[in-house]
């Protein structure tokens, strides 16, 4: 209910926001004039032509993927946002990417680097303990929407923190219960980092609920981040449980070698991971055909059907000359929330991130989103309410199950 307070006392806020909003007369200088006039402990945009949305994440090191995946979407959703008119008028700049490499502590500088360039709204952080750090920062100051935080502590500090994302105790219960009602194995095995919180709490919900859904864990398996080389000891111990298929709730990094050194040992066994995997088919010097039959918890296919998928990728391809990842669609759906959330508002680029923050808060239980990864909603906690999805990995590409 972390909200709901926060809605009572906004709902003047929102309401006046409005007001100010509605107006396309204003000229600049009434503007300057507005701004001059907030409190002075209010971070204040320098320019009121445009709404500037910063992105953080790793934009090199290990999980780059992620990072440019997302900053490359929303750069997309932007421009077409753009093109048809902006939000209330006005177009958005999308700022040059923070690079925190999902380092905690460099996501905070790369955070207040973003504000001295004048960034009044956060699609970020992309990878979840960067995302915490620089949440406590933001917490009732800067409008913060992860696309890919999953933790569930990355949302907790302020009530103006959403994400579009599951968490990772919800990835874990969803894929116990999509191996259990879709069949695809009884007895199952889990390797996991058991350094990493990301990959913790999804274990740790996936084996309570394995049990609710029938599932016999065999093996329980765990590596550390210093130790993320060699998986021969976790393999064989897999191998000799009689498992039928093998959980790993991982990145995509790790997962590549697990599934290399899986092959070298001839452990024949179905593998399904969660959204952390996506990106294993574009990992450097990977044989791609040893994910063949992989699957994974994800709402967003590049192959699925439907004209919004199509269009996105179409245009993602074109741009940056490669198939976006989930990471990438969640990025080009927070963007387009933001304007719904924005347009509900009436919410205007002159307006202190103080005041940006609230109304986009107080609008965000008032929109529904028909996105890439599927029809959201949220509550009061920042959480996005949608279906869980997963896709096989067939002919080197994700097919929708």
């Amino acid at each position: 209910m972390k909200k709901l307070l926060c809605l009572m006392m906004t709902a003047a806020l929102a309401l006046s926001v409005v007001a100010c909003g509605s107006s396309s007369s204003s000229s600049s200088s009434e503007s300057s004039e507005a701004t001059e006039s907030t409190d002075s402990e209010e971070t204040t945009a320098d320019s009121g032509e445009t709404f500037k949305i910063g992105v953080i994440g790793p934009m090199t090191g290990n999980y780059a993927q992620y990072g440019l995946g997302v900053y490359n979407a929303a750069l997309i959703a932007a421009e077409e946002i753009n093109a048809a008119g902006g939000i209330n008028g006005y177009q958005i700049e999308i700022l040059d990417a923070g690079d925190d490499q999902g380092d905690p502590e460099k996501a905070v500088n790369a955070y207040n680097d973003l504000l001295d360039k004048g960034m009044q709204i956060l699609d970020g952080t992309v990878t979840s303990g960067a995302c915490i750090a620089v949440a406590a920062e933001a917490a009732e100051k800067t409008f913060l929407f992860t696309p890919s935080g999953s933790a569930v502590d990355c949302i907790t500090a302020g009530s103006n923190q959403f994400r579009m994302c599951f968490t990772d105790p919800m990835q874990g219960t969803k894929s116990a219960q999509y191996i259990s009602e879709n069949g695809l194995a009884t007895k199952v095995a889990v390797i996991y980092d058991s350094a990493a919180d990301y990959n913790v709490g999804i274990h740790d919900s996936f084996i309570e609920a394995a049990a609710e859904y029938g599932l016999e864990v065999v093996a329980d398996e765990a590596y550390t981040t210093d130790s993320n080389t060699d998986f021969s000891v976790q393999l064989n111990k897999v191998k000799e449980s009689g498992a039928e298929l093998l959980f790993l709730p991982n990145y995509y990094s790790d997962d590549a070698l697990i599934l290399q050194q899986a092959s070298d040992i001839g452990l024949d066994i179905l593998f399904f991971g969660v959204d952390g995997m996506d990106g294993i088919l574009a990992v450097e010097n990977f044989d791609t055909s040893l994910a063949e039959g992989a699957m994974l918890l994800t709402p967003f296919s590049a192959t699925a059907e439907d004209e919004l998928t199509q269009s996105f990728v179409a245009a993602y391809e074109e741009a940056y000359g490669e198939t976006p990842n989930q990471f990438a669609a969640d990025s080009y759906d927070v963007i387009y929330a933001i304007k719904m959330a924005a347009e509900d508002a009436g919410i205007t680029p002159d307006m202190s991130n103080e005041d940006i923050s609230a109304a986009l808060t107080a609008s965000m239980m008032s929109i529904t989103l028909e996105g890439l990864t599927g029809t959201s909603t949220w509550t009061e906690d920042g959480e996005c309410d949608k279906s869980p999805k997963a896709v096989v990995i067939e002919n080197g590409a994700y097919t929708m199950m």
